[in-house]
C-alpha cells in the first residue's frame, strides 16, 4: 500500500489534555510539533471537567490565565458528603492561601479548544483532526514516527525525532510498543447523566452514599452532572431493570430530584469502564507515554486532567533543553520524565485505591462506608488544610521552566 511520508520534530498522538498542553508548550519554545486527534472535534460528553489549582497556575505561567477566565465556568470551593446521618465537608479549598483556592468546572472541549487555538497562533504547531494513529514506525529498535489514517481514509506516515503517546487509557501506541501494564483494578463502573437543577438546590458538589448505591453529584449551575457508581460490569443489570427502576433509585438517594427524574432516559446515559493501571516502563527509544496512556486513573478526586497536564509540563521541561542542545532526545531523558512523574502517580493511585476499598466497595456491597476518620478531619484544621492542598495541587505540582521563544 502506498503511503504519504511527512516529518516533524515531535509527534504527539492524542489531542486530550496531555497532548494538547504538551503541543502548546513545545511550540511556545520553538519546537516543531504535530498533534494528531482521531476525532473531528473535542465534543465528548462526561469527560473530566475539573481544572484544579495546579493546572490554573500552569495557565498563568504561560499567559493563558485571563483567556481561561473568559470561558464559562463555575468555581467549586469544596466537596461535601451527604449521608442519612447528616452532612459534612471533606475538603475546603478556601483554606488555601493561593491565587486559585478553588476547582474550576469547565467543559473539557472548551478547555481543549482554548489550548489548541493558542497553540495554533504559534509557528511550528500543527493539529491534525480526524487523524487516527494506527501504529509505530521503527528503525533498528528505535521508534521513528507513526502511521495514521487521515480524514479521507488515506494511510499516511509521520516521521519524528520523538513520538509521544498521549492517546488515552486504550492507547494504540503503548500496545504497539509492547510496554507492560500493571492493572490495579477497580470495583466499579460509572454511569454519567444529567438532571435539571433548581436554584434552591444544594450548592456544593457532594458524594451521596446509600444502601448498595453511591452517587457523586456536581453542580453545573443549570443542571446536575451525576455519576452513578455501579459494581464493575454491573451496568447491564441496571439497564435490564428498566428506566423506571433507575429513576426510583435516583429519587430515593436524591429526594430533591423526585420532581424531575422522569426526564432521565437510558439512551442519554454514558457509561465509563473504570480502570486504574500504570505502565511499568513509560518509554522505549524514540517513544514516551504520558497521561492516561501511562497511568489510567479512577474518576475519584477528578484528578485525571491535572495529572495529565503535569505530565506534559514535566515532559516539556526535560525534552526542550535536549532538543535545543543536541537536537535529539535520548533514553536518559525519557527515563528522567518517568522518574519525575512516577512518585505523584503512585501517591494519587494509592489514595484512589484506598477510597475504592474503604468507601466504594463497602457501599456497593451494602455495608457501611468507613467514613469515621474523614468525619474527624473536621476537628483538625491542619489536616483539613493538608487534604485541601492534596486535592488542589497533588503531591508534586509542576511549573513551566521552558522558555517562551514566541
Amino acid at each position: 500500500m502506498d503511503r504519504t511520508r511527512e516529518g516533524t520534530t515531535v509527534c504527539v498522538a492524542g489531542g486530550g489534555p496531555a497532548g494538547a498542553v504538551l503541543g502548546l508548550l513545545l511550540a511556545r519554545s520553538g519546537v516543531d510539533v504535530t498533534v494528531l486527534e482521531k476525532h473531528g472535534d473535542f465534543l465528548r460528553d462526561f469527560r473530566g471537567d475539573t481544572i484544579h489549582p495546579s493546572t490554573l497556575d500552569v495557565l498563568d505561567e504561560i499567559g493563558l490565565g485571563e483567556r481561561f477566565e473568559k470561558l464559562e465556568h463555575r468555581k467549586v470551593t469544596g466537596m461535601d458528603v451527604v449521608t442519612d446521618d447528616g452532612e459534612f465537608t471533606v475538603a475546603d479549598l478556601r483554606m488555601l492561601h493561593e491565587r486559585h483556592p478553588y476547582i474550576a468546572m469547565v467543559p473539557q472541549w472548551d478547555f481543549l479548544t482554548m489550548i489548541t487555538e493558542a497553540a495554533a497562533e504559534l509557528p511550528g504547531f500543527r493539529l491534525l483532526m480526524n487523524a487516527e494513529v494506527t501504529g509505530l514506525l521503527t528503525e533498528d529498535g528505535r521508534v521513528t514516527g507513526i502511521r495514521y489514517r487521515d480524514a479521507a481514509g488515506a494511510e499516511r506516515e509521520l516521521g519524528a525525532e520523538l513520538t509521544v503517546a498521549a492517546d488515552g487509557r486504550h492507547s494504540t501506541l503503548r500496545r504497539a510498543a509492547g510496554l507492560p501494564v500493571r492493572n490495579l483494578g477497580a470495583p466499579m463502573d460509572v454511569a454519567w447523566f444529567r438532571l435539571p437543577r433548581d436554584p434552591e438546590d444544594h450548592e456544593n458538589a457532594f458524594l451521596r452514599p446509600g444502601a448498595g448505591r453511591l452517587m457523586a453529584v456536581i453542580n453545573r449551575e443549570e443542571y446536575w452532572q451525576i455519576a452513578y457508581l455501579v459494581p464493575k460490569g454491573g451496568w447491564s443489570r441496571v439497564r435490564d431493570r428498566g428506566v423506571d427502576a433507575l429513576r426510583a433509585d435516583v429519587a430515593e438517594l436524591l429526594p430533591f430530584t423526585a420532581d424531575r427524574v422522569g426526564r432521565l432516559e437510558l439512551d442519554e446515559i454514558s457509561v465509563l469502564d473504570v480502570r486504574v493501571d500504570r505502565l511499568r516502563r513509560w518509554y522505549r527509544p524514540g517513544l514516551l507515554c504520558i497521561g492516561d496512556a501511562a497511568h489510567a486513573m479512577s474518576p475519584i478526586g477528578g484528578v485525571g486532567i491535572n495529572l495529565a497536564v503535569q505530565d506534559a509540563v514535566a515532559t516539556a521541561n526535560r525534552i526542550v533543553p535536549a532538543l535545543r542542545g543536541s537536537g535529539t532526545v535520548g533514553v536518559a531523558d525519557l527515563a528522567a520524565v518517568q522518574r519525575r512523574r512516577v512518585p505523584p502517580t503512585l501517591a494519587v493511585q494509592a489514595f484512589q485505591l484506598a477510597v475504592q476499598r474503604l468507601v466504594v466497595e463497602r457501599v456497593l456491597s451494602g455495608r457501611q462506608p468507613a467514613l469515621g476518620a474523614v468525619k474527624h478531619v473536621r476537628k483538625l484544621p491542619a489536616v483539613k488544610r493538608l487534604l485541601a492542598r492534596g486535592i488542589g495541587f497533588g503531591p508534586l505540582p509542576e511549573h513551566v521552566h521552558t522558555p517562551a521563544v514566541f
